[in-house]
């Protein structure tokens, strides 16, 4: 079973299939093995403003699965619960970014990034953090089918992104829930739903998911027939089973990310047009 493919759902809906053990093994029989947090600061060269990363990785045999959250707001004691439990109990956890890592790995164990599951493997060169931030960039943007001067809603400011819109004539609505102002002093809205109507598409983070705030943009997008672009560390498993169904194409970047290592790496593009792809 590589993909929902006829079965609408939502999240909470997800998190039931697997619980059921309709997508694969029973997860009250597999077990974390690893958890760890990866925290970055960074400021690229050549750009005024830096950023920080903090993410939460659980490892299930092979897999890896992730969650960024806001940094400084994961407790220690998190990591610690996470190591020897199983993904049924995490899959319960009172923190939404452990639920959402443990459903990751689940599914990056049973699903994993390749062809016959829907993926098409984009290699990303080597260089500094920079070079690869637009490399990535232009991958994400180009999964959008957009006529030049369109709008996009991004959620989730990268300005790696921003720049590669700007590149391909389409205008742009920067969005992030902590507000402020982009490198080019644009200022960016914190709600994304109020601003989804003012789009014709959108392009979203994945960190989405560990702030609750992606089935609001799933459902916008399917209702209205947007496009609904992920580009997606956080939940790189997860979003790829929302083809279809709100979601048009996944940018996948599974652990580790660009940014830990400057030599060559692959993203995974989904957009829908390969066997278990989701169409």
């Amino acid at each position: 079973m590589t993909a929902l493919t006829g079965i609408r759902t939502s999240y909470d809906g997800l998190e039931d299939l697997v619980r059921a053990g309709a997508l694969g093994p029973d997860p009250g029989t597999l077990r974390v093995a690893v958890a760890f947090t990866t925290r970055q600061a960074v400021r690229h060269d050549g750009r005024g403003t830096g950023y920080r990363n903090e993410v939460l990785s659980l490892r299930l045999a092979e897999a890896v699965g992730s969650c960024a959250v806001e940094p400084g707001a994961l407790p220690d004691s998190a990591v610690e619960e996470c190591v020897g439990a199983d993904v049924a109990r995490l899959l319960e956890h009172p923190l939404l970014p452990v639920r959402v890592a443990a459903l990751d790995a689940y599914l990056m164990h049973v699903l994993p990034h390749t062809q016959a599951n829907g993926a098409r493997p984009v290699p990303l060169p080597a260089g500094s953090s920079l070079e690869k931030s637009r490399a990535r960039a232009q991958a994400v943007v180009g999964l959008l089918d957009l006529p030049p001067g369109a709008t996009v809603l991004v959620v989730g400011v990268v300005n790696s992104l921003l720049e590669a819109l700007r590149s391909r004539g389409l205008r742009y609505i920067p969005c992030d829930l902590k507000g402020g102002a982009t490198e080019w002093d644009e200022p960016v809205v914190a709600d994304a739903l109020a601003a989804a109507g003012r789009c014709d598409a959108l392009l979203v983070s994945g960190m989405t998911l560990g702030n609750g705030t992606f089935e609001p943009l799933r459902r916008h997008a399917l209702a209205h027939g947007k496009q609904l672009v992920m580009f997606a560390q956080t939940g790189s498993a997860v979003l790829p089973r929302f083809l279809g169904q709100g979601v048009s194409a996944v940018c996948a970047e599974p652990y580790p990310f660009f940014w830990l290592d400057g030599g060559p790496g692959v993203l995974h593009r989904y957009d829908g047009s390969c066997p278990g792809g989701g169409r």
